[in-house]
């Protein structure tokens, strides 16, 4: 089955009072030939209206405020997502310096992916990474990206907590050590170091229903979190995505959230407040499919945790009728 439910819960809790909080959330699932999203819809506690557009790179954001003072911030995103399954890519044949001819012309075309970016440098530390694509490659574009992808899934230990959301490539090239974010950022900077478009998927990973070792180690990526991934564009095949982390293709398993240079463009949550309170951060997410294997649809309630505070409700009316 295609067709998917997923919650995405974050929470944040405040030792102390906020106010005035206002924050973006790019949470829904793009709707395009690859995939379509057929129902989505956003709650906050305390309760907000969102209002949704989308920014320079096609993505949905939606932005709300809560100006009462509160001391947890709950926000709840549900889709369900129909990924369109696609054939493998037909190679291209244009070789790696055929594209370093057209340079000039990609910049042109392909400015933002072919930039440094924050999180995404230009840098000659990723020399001997780049080396290693080119020695494994048969000389096209295709299969040095290919390469490249596979030198960082087979260089790297995916390990939580050797990285923070703000780590730099070049922490984790001297680590060896990160999670979906790291390796992704790795792989653009080393396509773009080497002239190539490249840009940061943020997403979702559903775990294969099996019990062999690939669905496990999918369950410990993907299971509880967003996930990230790359596309890098190629003449001829368009974008094609690749996942360093899984070490395979992009497939049917992968949805689509958001594009950007890096994740600094595609955080889930963003937001700001105004107090001199401290935060805790919690998010959970729950993917499973939409249909049953008789293809009816699955109607159980779906709650990811951090549950609902069962004194928020209470506490946000006792404020709105102070105001």
């Amino acid at each position: 089955m295609n067709r998917y439910k997923l919650v995405h819960v974050t929470q944040f809790s405040y030792d102390g009072p906020v106010s005035e909080s206002y924050n973006e959330l790019r949470l829904r699932p793009r709707h395009d030939e690859g995939q379509s999203c057929l129902s989505f819809r956003v709650s906050t506690n305390p309760s907000a209206r969102a209002v949704g557009h989308q920014d320079f790179f096609g993505n949905w954001v939606h932005l709300f405020h809560i100006l009462p003072e509160h001391r947890r911030l709950r926000v709840e995103s549900e889709a369900v997502v129909l990924v369109h399954p696609k054939d493998p890519p037909t190679p291209s044949a244009v070789t790696v310096a055929e594209m370093d001819a057209q340079h000039d012309i990609l910049m042109d075309d392909h400015f933002d992916w072919m930039s440094s970016s924050r999180y995404c440098p230009l840098s000659d530390s990723l020399g001997d990474l780049i080396a290693s694509a080119e020695s494994r490659c048969d000389g096209t574009l295709y299969s040095f990206v290919v390469e490249a992808s596979s030198v960082i899934h087979e260089g790297f230990k995916y390990q939580q907590g050797a990285t923070h959301v703000h780590s730099s490539v070049a922490e984790c090239l001297e680590s060896r050590a990160g999670v979906c974010q790291d390796f992704s950022h790795i792989l653009i900077s080393l396509l773009r170091t080497r002239g190539i478009p490249a840009r940061y998927v943020s997403g979702y990973l559903v775990p294969r229903q099996t019990a062999d070792d690939q669905a496990a180690m999918e369950r410990v990526i993907g299971g509880l979190a967003s996930h990230a991934w790359v596309q890098a564009w190629i003449p001829g095949m368009d974008w094609i995505g690749l996942d360093p982390t899984v070490g395979s293709w992009v497939e049917a398993q992968h949805i689509r959230i958001a594009y950007g240079r890096d994740y600094g463009d595609v955080p889930p949550v963003r937001g700001v407040y105004k107090g001199h309170a401290g935060q805790s951060l919690s998010v959970d997410v729950l993917l499973r499919p939409a249909l049953d294997h008789e293809g009816s649809e699955i109607l159980e309630e779906t709650a990811a945790v951090p549950p609902p505070d069962p004194h928020e409700d209470e506490m946000y009316q006792q404020q709105q009728q102070q105001q």
